[in-house]
């Protein structure tokens, strides 16, 4: 009996063990099933869709837009977890504080102290750009404004436009524009702007929360945070225009993209259009007129040179206090804008002399602005003492020595006499040259004297050498402030220059002591052989100008580094550039208005503005041996878009949008967006 139902306890063990099995052989089947069905479920991709929902403002204290408000710290939530991207520089506070205010942000919440005291009746905004994002997937919040009022209403007109360099049309960033309802020019000398905004990298900017009323608009490159032109220094930009804000209702289209190729749909928009919206400022830099001292160095025995931050007509006097007669003693060469002058020491004597004791009156800016007669003692040490250059100098006589007398053991041929020192003339001209190009001449020192009979121009006719007809002149703008001319004297910068004709080549040859400088030492033989390019090789581009023909104009052909290659002054409506070497060319123009052939920037304290400058909007391929031709209209575009992309240095910033990575991984996998995606 025992053993009966032991048999029966285990075959009931077999058979319970083996239902276990099929229930869990189907557990694994269902389980399978689900998984192959998860996997073929359409728009439930691996790790679910990502999140593209800009963060949004659920409250703050004071509410937006809130009247009547007294309190200076400023309470802003949001739906999620943000960050602040560079509050410092991206966060404007209008009106402008004068202490910096506390901005925080943390968790979902940004956090103001105003330090300032909040003027009566006045609308508050505190722009944030595109600053804000949410801090997981960085979706960025937008151009987000919080207003407030201490008065009973809110102002919301706007104030919108461009700053660009006047020089260049380069958009400005992060320049601070602003406002100001007193339209003294005095003011913004004086007061700080009442409504402020900064520049992005395209150079745009929207003043907010501006009430009705007549304004003046200027920007300013606030180096001390006060809100007002205090130094020359400060970059800075205005406009004679009155400013009168207003408003209008408008519509405009709305264009919703499916993907980055196809349109969604178009929408006709209705919205506040704020004017004016196109506010024009060109930025400058005063030319620095106060003038003080800076150093004094004498980087050569030979020289010496005195530098100021500012020019003026009236050169300093120098007297002497180890030295005699020091209104002889030098060759002044002041530069082109008498902010640095040169003194080469003519006597020998005085050379070899390691320290110049003298005494310098000099024009300088006293603390009124005021140019007063100033009188400081120099003493100038030379760099290398003439002990140091005595020992130098020997050590090339005993070399020269140590050279003749081993090659007359050798017997091969030597010197009995020492060269003297040559003067070592520089010549610059290109192997293969343009017509229109010359020969620069640079010399070391000054020079005393130039031996015409000495200078020699062949030209190549067939296999002949003809002497061809030349003149050396100073060269223009180079050598300190000298005119054009034939007066050499004590000038290093020249310029030979002839009628070069193209596809010829050309010699030109110095015999020996064709030039000598002040201290008597002369030049040695020199030949340069050089070829002018035939015309083929250029290009021509002749420009048509339909606008400004009755101004005085001057056009600038530029390269693609925004560089002047050549300018030349229009005629009646015309200008022509000739012998061009192959490449692509901009043009940019400006209003002579002076007439001194150079662009000159402005000045605010005399009310003159920066002479105008304009761009030709596209570049011009110029080939060779082909005649180009523009029709250009400087003022058929707003300032703003003329400029070439490709020469423009100043690139606008990526602007910050939802990245459409769920669009992105639907397409790769085939799948619709889910509606509640789109």
């Amino acid at each position: 009996m025992k053993e009966r139902n032991n048999t029966h306890f285990t075959h009931n063990t077999t058979r319970t063990n083996a239902l276990k099995g099929k229930v869990w052989q189907l557990v694994l089947l269902l389980f399978a099933v689900v998984l192959m069905a998860a996997c073929a479920r359409m728009g439930n991709p691996d790790g679910g869709w990502y999140d593209e929902t800009p963060p949004k403002v659920v409250g703050a204290t004071p509410a937006e837009k809130a009247t009547g408000v007294g309190s200076r710290k400023l309470h802003i939530r949001f739906n999620e977890f943000i960050k602040l991207e560079n509050a410092t520089e991206n966060v404007v506070v209008s009106p402008p504080q004068l202490e910096a205010p506390d901005i925080k942000a943390g968790g979902k919440n940004i956090n103001i102290e105003l330090k300032d005291s909040l003027k009566p009746n006045t609308t508050y905004t505190v722009d944030f750009s595109d600053a804000i994002s949410d801090n997981n997937e960085g979706n960025p919040l937008g151009n987000y404004t919080y207003t407030f009022s201490t008065g009973e209403h809110i102002d919301t007109m706007e104030v919108a436009g461009w700053v660009l360099d006047a020089d260049n049309l380069e958009p400005v960033k992060g320049i601070l524009v602003g406002l100001y309802s007193n339209l003294e020019d005095s003011a913004f000398l004086k007061l700080p702007m009442v409504r402020v905004a900064k520049t992005d990298a395209r150079g745009h900017f929207i003043i907010r929360g501006v009430a009705a009323g007549k304004y003046r608009i200027y920007a300013l490159q606030d180096v001390d945070g006060d809100y007002h032109l205090t130094q020359k220094s400060e970059k800075m930009a205005f406009n004679r225009e009155i400013i009168v804000p207003s408003s209008k209702p408008d519509v405009r289209q709305d264009t919703i993209w499916r993907d980055s190729l196809r349109i969604d749909s178009i929408s006709r928009v209705s919205y506040t259009h704020f004017l004016p919206d196109n506010v024009m400022l060109r930025a400058f830099t005063h030319v620095l007129t106060d003038r003080y001292f800076v150093k004094a160095e004498r980087t050569k025995p030979e020289c010496f040179s005195l530098v100021f931050t500012a020019g003026n007509n009236e050169l300093p006097q120098i007297k002497g206090l180890n030295f005699d007669n020091a209104d002889k003693a030098f060759v002044v060469m002041p530069s082109l804008k008498k902010d640095s002058i040169t003194y080469w020491i003519k006597d020998s004597m005085l050379v070899n002399q390691d320290t110049l004791r003298m005494q310098m009156q000099y024009l300088g800016t006293d603390t009124l602005g005021n140019l007063r007669l100033n009188t400081d003692t120099l003493e100038l040490l030379s760099k290398t003492p003439y002990a140091k250059r005595m020992k130098e100098k020997q050590k090339k006589v005993d070399e020269w020595k140590k050279a003749q007398e081993k090659a007359k053991k050798k017997g091969d041929p030597y010197e009995t006499q020492m060269q003297p020192e040559i003067l070592a003339v520089q010549l610059n001209v290109n192997s293969n040259m343009a017509p229109d190009e010359n020969v620069s001449i640079m010399l070391p020192t000054p020079l005393q004297r130039l031996d015409s009979t000495k200078v020699h121009l062949y030209s190549k006719r067939d296999t002949l050498w003809f002497e061809a007809r030349y003149r050396i002149r100073v060269r223009e703008a180079a050598d300190s402030v000298a005119p054009v001319g034939t007066n050499l004297l004590h000038r290093r910068w020249l310029e030979l220059q002839a009628e070069w004709k193209p596809g010829v080549e050309y010699s030109l040859e110095f015999d020996s002591l064709a030039f000598t400088d002040i201290y008597g030492v002369a030049s040695a033989k020199i030949k340069q052989g050089f070829k002018v390019k035939d015309d083929n090789e250029f290009a021509t581009l002749a420009v048509t100008l339909t606008a400004l023909t009755d101004s005085n104009v001057v056009v600038q052909l530029l390269n693609a580094q925004d560089a002047v290659v050549k300018q030349t002054r229009a005629v009646a409506g015309m200008a022509n550039f000739y012998y061009l070497p192959p490449a692509t060319y901009y043009l940019r123009l400006f209003v002579d208005r002076n007439g001194n052939g150079r662009w000159d920037t402005g000045d605010y304290y005399h009310g003159l503005e920066p002479e105008t400058v304009y761009y030709f909007p596209e570049e011009i391929e110029c080939k060779a041996n082909w005649d180009a031709t523009r029709t250009w209209n400087p003022i058929a575009k707003q300032l703003n878009e003329q400029k070439p992309g490709k020469i423009t240095k100043q690139k606008a910033d990526k602007r910050k949008t939802i990245k459409r990575r769920n669009l992105e991984r639907a397409i790769q996998m085939g799948i619709p967006l889910p509606n509640n995606l789109k």
